[in-house]
């Protein structure tokens, strides 16, 4: 196909369709098909009577939907994809004529075509649902199999030259999603412009403001690299002295990297500060991944939590900036064994004064071990033994006979409503396999710390009386007043909610906040990352 202008095309409809059949009969390795259902999509394609170029024009060079489709594939990076996924510069080698003697043109052609169909077709699948099952990496996420014709769609958007705006509608439509490819982009520019690495020494004291500390100079390059430091900010005074603008600096690197920012440069921050930028640039891609996973959420409002940054976020409707009705903090669950799972689900009622009915895992682990320690301790912790799973269970006398059918599974333990409660006043229920719910909360001193990984696996909430209020936003006789008298009443009371609300338990360690744009960073708390990463690396 080379550049010079020239005449039409004189292919027959037998020799398009002999030129077609010939790649198809490649192999797949050939093409660079990697499963049966790119095959599927190829010959759904190509294998009919009169195979047509859909990306060649009447001359015999790409069309102009096909430098578009090569431009894509090869900015694939801009949304933390990999470009070589697509084989954008074979394709480009294919499109410029470089396939060697004696090949036909009507065979370069259609090798051509069907290439640059592979590479876009694969494109839009990993743009839309990812390249990485969830479930292959632990997630148990329970999203609706996706559904799209690919090719189908290729077809349709091509004979209406709208293959952009069909690109667009398969790329996640959150803000959220917009606000990581922007950062991506922006930390991509930072870890080039990155001359000189930190690598701050790990204090053996921590250094408080107004200490001496002798790496002032690298650390304010640091931070106005990253923007924690405006420009316009004044230069130490003293570049021995750790004060002033620098610690200033500092609280605003903490506080978006879930630390303390209390401006001392304590082992966590200084780890933090030496995290090479390439690995931010990492974390942002597979964040991207993970949004990618997500089903289309609904447009009249859903609830989201962040389980690495243990945050709640509530839409009530999703506006263009992705600005939140509401957020708030969260407990999850302990990293080391009692992981809250990520999938999606719906809420559908709320539980005002609810029991806690313990669970097997815990009454085992901790509950029997604290009554042998101490025969009172189910009566200090407003805790029965009762026969049956209904709130109206038969109470059993916490005597002999009661623990031995704990142990063999007879009974179980409960605790009564009230504010020794573990759930606290509300519990939010939304049914699912792991039995995870969200509730409030006794220990509301957790909530001050800046890592929150202490629960069971379920989601503890920072101000469940602002949560039941939006949850109950339909239901106008549901004020604050009666909800408060609700959770400070005599009787559990259980609220059916008239609207379901879609929840997403979610896990991403990069975020560019909603509205502000302000990136930030999480550790990895349970690891997902690095088996992420893994799987991407495998494929």
């Amino acid at each position: 196909m080379p550049q010079a202008d020239r005449p039409p095309l004189q292919i027959s409809a037998e020799g398009r369709g002999a030129a077609f059949r010939a790649v198809l009969g490649e192999g797949d390795a050939a093409l660079g098909i990697r499963t049966v259902v790119e095959r599927r999509q190829l010959e759904s394609l190509y294998g009919v009577a009169e195979p047509a170029f859909l990306w060649v024009d009447e001359t015999g060079q790409p069309s102009q939907a096909a430098r578009e489709a090569l431009a894509w594939l090869a900015d694939a990076a801009s949304e933390g994809l990999d470009p070589d996924d697509y084989a954008a510069p074979e394709i480009e080698r294919v499109a410029r004529g470089h396939e060697g003697e004696g090949v036909p043109e009507v065979t370069m052609l259609a090798r051509f075509d069907a290439r640059l169909s592979l590479g876009l077709l694969r494109y839009w699948r990993d743009l839309h649902l990812g390249r990485v099952d969830p479930r292959a990496v632990g997630f148990r996420m329970n999203a609706p199999t996706d559904d799209h014709d690919f090719a189908a769609m290729l077809r349709e958007a091509l004979v209406a030259n709208r293959l952009g705006g069909a690109t667009e509608e398969l790329r996640p439509p959150l803000a959220l999603y917009r606000g990581l490819v922007a950062a991506l982009a922006m930390y991509r520019r930072l870890a080039a412009a990155d001359a000189h690495p930190l690598t701050l020494a790990v204090p053996r004291v921590s250094v408080k403001p107004g200490a001496p500390f002798d790496a002032v100079g690298p650390l304010v390059e640091r931070l106005r690299l990253l923007g924690d430091l405006p420009a316009e900010a004044p230069a130490p005074v003293d570049t021995a002295v750790y004060d002033g603008a620098v610690v200033e600096g500092v609280k605003r690197f903490q506080a978006r990297h879930g630390l303390e920012p209390d401006g001392v440069l304590g082992r966590s921050t200084v780890a933090a500060l030496n995290v090479p930028l390439d690995q931010r640039v990492a974390q942002l891609e597979l964040a991207l991944e993970r949004l990618r996973w997500l089903p289309h959420l609904r447009a009249d409002g859903f609830l989201a939590v962040n389980i690495p940054m243990f945050r709640l976020w509530g839409w009530g409707a999703v506006p263009p900036d992705g600005m939140p009705a509401f957020d708030m903090a969260v407990i999850v669950g302990k990293a080391l064994n009692t992981q809250t799972p990520v999938f999606v689900e719906e809420m559908r009622h709320i539980i005002f004064r609810p029991y806690w009915n313990v669970p097997r895992s815990i009454l085992r682990g901790e509950v029997l071990p604290a009554m042998a320690r101490d025969p009172k301790y189910l009566a200090r912790n407003d805790m029965e033994i009762v026969a049956g799973e209904s709130d109206e269970a038969r109470r059993v006398a916490a005597d002999e006979e009661g623990v031995a059918g704990l142990r063999d599974g007879r009974y179980r333990v409960r605790q009564r409503p009230g504010p020794k409660n573990s759930l606290g006043l509300v519990k939010f229920v939304f049914p699912n396999d792991e039995n995870v719910y969200m509730h409030g909360t006794p220990a509301v001193s957790l909530f001050g710390r800046p890592r929150r990984d202490f629960s069971h696996g379920c989601i503890r909430v920072e101000d469940p009386v602002k949560l039941a209020e939006w949850m109950l936003r339909d239901q106008p006789e549901w004020t604050r007043e009666r909800i408060l008298e609700a959770m400070n009443g005599d009787r559990s009371v259980q609220v059916k909610l008239t609207r379901p609300v879609q929840v997403v338990l979610f896990y991403l360690t990069a975020v560019a906040m909603p509205g502000t744009g302000d990136v930030r960073f999480a550790d990895d708390i349970y690891g997902h990352d690095r088996r992420l990463a893994r799987a991407l690396a495998d494929r």
